[in-house]
């Protein structure tokens, strides 16, 4: 059942160039003159006659017609002007222009009868303190409208062609709701209609709400029965629209322009003939709706309208936005074709990585520390590797997990996996053992290349460290038979967060990743001559593109140790000793090389920074680029999904993208496509946000053994693009085909580069027996600060006897420690919106952790330090200053909401206080603030 509402509004003129506030409060009539006219002034109004020297036909009346009827009245002057325009061949054009507070359009049309026929009463035209005064403030915003705010202002217009005859003014209503529906998924169908006749009161606001169900003729008429004939309207005024709509008639020698620039973003003027017909006019305000989004919103309303008009019993759902050819020709705009070069899709990892160990046997492949490894010897490590997983009695296509920590050894491992014919299942040593041992599960693998100390043991599962696989081989001179190259065989599988409490596999295929190559190697100019950082865990799909961009085009590869990827300072050191070219960076981790960069001011050789695994705000690059050129570095910003094989879009960013605050991720790389589709997966047109489906190349092979997700998530395209993923994150395309990043549609959120389901932390909790009910959000303590992002959690308990601590600890035995929430917080009930939701705004402020015992503290944590302490006052100053909560000696930092990028910048303040230089491994180890306390009077 559709759901309709009116109610009245007030609809600011401005902010924005005072020509355009004073054109939105103003309206014109032009009426052909024939006969004799008035004398100068009537009713109080002068006429001003001009003659124009050319015949009333021409261009050049034409134009001089259009900018008097559009010149508005200045602020200062009368509230009507009269401008009488004599053309050359006799005729003349009456050009009236008022305020509409002051005179509506009839008022006009009696005062232009009067002027040239002298028929009527005399005018009467309000005094200027009887004049309404026109409402200013905030315009409301057309989030799909891509306008220019330096055209703000400036106005355009377009033609809506409709095709069939005589629609009903509730037809063309329900034509624009439904077409704003579609634009909005259903969020926004108001619309301002503003009275003509009369301007004294604001516009009626309609709005229908859309039932898919409904036929056309039920929705039309749900649209008539907000027309207010009744005389009833909501007695509370709601939000202003972005679209509204004037009626008005078309009469021969007579044009009325309600608005001299649009009063909202966009304004349909509908003008009815005598016969019937119907004509239309798309006012639209270029600060606000880009030339090219106007054009299509005009097409749409045309063809929605239309389809109203030509079968009332059709229902909504059948109902199109636009014709498929539009529809073909806008999924063709996101696509870009492969590029040009060998067809690598039969192509595996492995073989290419043996293609490039030919052509530079003697180049360095790998560095790690004081361990140097060749292309040739990494080569031949991993066939060993290989070697010693067959003899173990592997076959093609098995998955063998790998839980090692990154180094060189990582990289053989990972590789030789790939040789034996086997998929690698990446798992950090770091994560919690009920997810080590859920993942191997999951998997169903039975061999794990890790330290059989420090994996879990696990039935049936075997663990066995790299080295006793080379020995393996070693024990055999049987040569193995060779394998034939599958480019369709899976590569990987990598487990993401999921919403239902437990990580979900995705499978991907070598294909995949020799196409991300060869859709990147000619763009970034990617050679033998870069050095790449090994940076990222094996379990992020970051790390897939760190390790085979880097050895699948020649390069040298520096595996970064795991202490100094939280160490900034070290890290930046080990950049410039390095001299690494290529570095790829979540950008909240970029955002911490920049200021040391800007401290430490070393030379760097970098070339290019590649930023993926969460949104980039581009402001943030302003220092950088005040210090680097972005001609010597190039920028570039990558949005990618894990089931799209890392990257699907490439922006490169400049500093004239910062100073717009550009939100852009930019084009689908070669091979790739990406759209914009509706709830029920039909496409959308640039500028209406919605959900990204990803096409092409890099569509994984589907979620590990999960056939129903698998089918709900990677679709057919009924447009004839293959197989598609439909991502879940929001986004709108341009009309030059990239692609606007806006956020996700669902839970899901990225908190420093780690892809997150809110859902699956929710789920954990709500497993523990004493839980009823649970909510978890993501907060910035400082908006706009991603280094202060944490995870609020909320729970309802059954009892008094379970403390947050033993809730926590539950967690963290399932949760890695960046999805651990940072504050937990009991509450009686979780608060609902009438849509059945999580009300966050209702949720209550959460409390900070609830200390665990002092048991489970270090031992030379438990004397706290003496009070007058000076060096312990100003620790516990600064952690509180960071933390943004009061700190104690017996704190953890970690447990108070403490992250990796806060540790950082820490340490930093530490260093400009003049306290001792401490390592960030040194921080983790003494974490409690007494401890930590103890640990730098020590230095000192």
């Amino acid at each position: 059942m559709a759901t309709a509402v009116r109610y009245r509004v007030a609809v600011p003129v401005g902010p924005g160039r005072l020509p355009a506030a004073q054109a939105r409060s103003c309206h014109s009539l032009t009426v052909r003159a024939h006969g004799p006219v008035a004398p100068a002034t009537v009713a109080g109004v002068h006429l001003w006659h001009e003659r124009v020297p050319a015949a009333s036909g021409t261009p050049l009346a034409r134009a001089r017609r259009e900018a008097e009827a559009g010149r508005p009245l200045s602020p200062s002057g009368p509230p009507v002007r009269a401008v009488l325009l004599r053309y050359a061949d006799g005729p003349a054009d009456l050009v009236l222009v008022a305020r509409r507070a002051a005179l509506g359009e009839e008022g006009l049309r009696r005062l232009a009868a009067y002027l040239l026929e002298g028929t009527g009463p005399e005018p009467r035209l309000p005094a200027p303190g009887e004049q309404p005064a026109y409402p200013a403030g905030a315009r409301p915003d057309a989030e799909w409208g891509l306008g220019d705010p330096s055209r703000a202002g400036l106005a355009g217009t377009v033609a809506v062609e409709l095709k069939e005859p005589d629609p009903s003014d509730a037809t063309l209503l329900a034509a624009v709701g439904l077409v704003l529906a579609r634009y909005s998924a259903g969020e926004s169908t108001a619309v301002a209609v503003f009275d003509a006749a009369s301007a004294h009161a604001g516009p009626l606001v309609r709005s229908v709400a859309p039932d898919e169900t409904l036929t056309a003729g039920a929705y039309v008429a749900e649209w008539a029965a907000t027309d207010g004939t009744d005389g009833t309207e909501a007695t509370a005024p709601g939000p202003v629209p972005a679209v509204g709509v004037v009626f008005g008639e078309l009469r021969p020698g007579t044009d009325h322009r309600p608005f001299l620039a649009p009063a909202l973003p966009v304004v349909l003027h509908w003008r009815r003939a005598a016969d019937g017909t119907t004509d239309g006019v798309l006012a639209y305000d270029e600060g606000d709706v880009a030339p090219e989004i106007a054009r299509g919103f005009a097409a749409h309303v045309a063809h929605v309208a239309d389809q109203l008009t030509a079968d009332l019993g059709r229902t909504l759902a059948d109902i199109d936005l636009m014709s498929r050819a539009d529809a073909l020709e806008i999924v063709e705009s996101g696509a870009t074709p492969p590029a040009v070069g060998p067809d690598t899709s039969h192509r595996t990892i492995h073989g290419l990585f043996e293609d490039t160990a030919r052509r530079q046997p003697d180049a360095v492949a790998v560095v790690d520390g004081d361990t140097t490894l060749s292309y040739a010897e990494l080569d031949e490590r991993a066939d060993r590797l290989a070697r010693g997983l067959r003899v173990l009695g592997t076959a093609p296509g098995d998955l063998v997990g790998v839980a090692l920590d990154r180094t060189a050894e990582l990289i053989v491992t990972l590789l030789g996996v790939l040789k034996a014919g086997c998929v690698y299942v990446p798992m950090d040593i770091r994560y919690p053992e009920e997810r080590l041992r859920y993942t191997v599960g999951n998997a169903g693998t039975r061999i794990v290349i890790g330290a059989a100390d420090t994996f879990p043991a696990i039935d049936d599962v075997r663990v066995a460290a790299p080295a006793d696989l080379i020995a393996l081989a070693a024990r055999t001179c049987d040569e193995l038979p060779p394998l034939t190259e599958n480019g369709a065989a899976a590569a990987y599988v990598i487990y993401t967060s999921g919403s239902t409490g437990r990580p979900k596999g995705v499978a991907v295929p070598h294909r995949n990743v020799a196409a991300l190559i060869a859709a990147t190697r000619e763009d970034f100019a990617l050679g033998g001559t870069d050095v790449w950082t090994f940076f990222h865990s094996s379990a992020f799909d970051f790390s897939v593109w760190e390790i085979w961009g880097c050895l699948l085009t020649g390069g040298r590869l520096v595996v970064v140790p795991y202490w100094v990827t939280r160490d900034t300072e070290l890290f930046y050191e080990l950049l410039v000793d390095r001299g690494v070219t290529v570095l790829n960076q979540t950008p909240s981790a970029f955002a911490q090389l920049i200021e040391a960069d800007g401290r430490l001011r070393s030379p760097l050789a970098l070339r290019l920074v590649v930023f993926g695994g969460e949104p980039l705000d581009v402001g943030m690059l302003t220092p950088w680029f005040a210090r680097h050129s972005h001609t010597r570095v190039r920028l570039s910003n990558m949005f990618g999904i894990t089931e799209t094989t890392v990257h699907v879009t490439e922006q490169t960013v400049t500093p004239a993208d910062v100073a717009v605050k550009g939100r852009s991720v930019g084009r689908a790389m070669p091979g790739w496509s990406v759209s914009v589709r509706d709830p029920q997966g039909r496409v959308l047109p640039p500028g209406a946000p919605g959900e990204i489906y990803v096409g092409g190349a890099g569509v994984a092979q589907g979620y590990l053994h999960q056939p129903e997700l698998t089918s709900e998530r990677f679709v057919e395209d009924p447009y004839g693009g293959g197989r598609v993923y439909r991502s879940g994150d929001r986004g709108r395309l341009r009309p030059d085909g990239r692609l606007d990043h806006l956020g996700r549609l669902d839970n899901q959120v990225k908190v420093r580069g780690h892809r997150i389901e809110l859902d699956e932390i929710r789920n954990v909790l709500l497993s523990h027996p004493e839980v009823t009910g649970a909510a978890v959000v993501l907060r910035q303590e400082t908006p706009g600060d991603t280094a202060t992002a944490r995870i609020d959690a909320y729970v309802v308990l059954s009892g008094t006897g379970t403390g947050t601590a033993d809730l926590l600890g539950h967690a963290s035995g399932v949760l890695p420690d960046y999805m651990m929430p940072a504050t937990l917080t009991p509450v009686a009930a979780i608060p609902l919106t009438i849509n059945g939701k999580v009300d966050t705004a209702a949720l209550p402020d959460p409390t900070t952790r609830e200390t665990p015992a002092p048991a489970t503290r270090p031992a030379d944590a438990a004397q706290p330090p003496a009070p007058e302490d000076p060096l312990a006052a100003d620790i516990l100053a600064l952690w509180s200053q960071v933390l943004g909560t009061d700190v104690g000696p017996g704190d953890n930092f970690f447990e108070l909401g403490g992250n990796s990028l806060l540790v950082i910048r820490l340490l930093r303040e530490m260093r400009d206080r003049g306290l001792p230089r401490v390592a960030t491994q040194d921080f983790y180890r003494n974490s409690v603030a007494a401890q930590f306390i103890q640990f730098v009077g020590g230095k000192g």
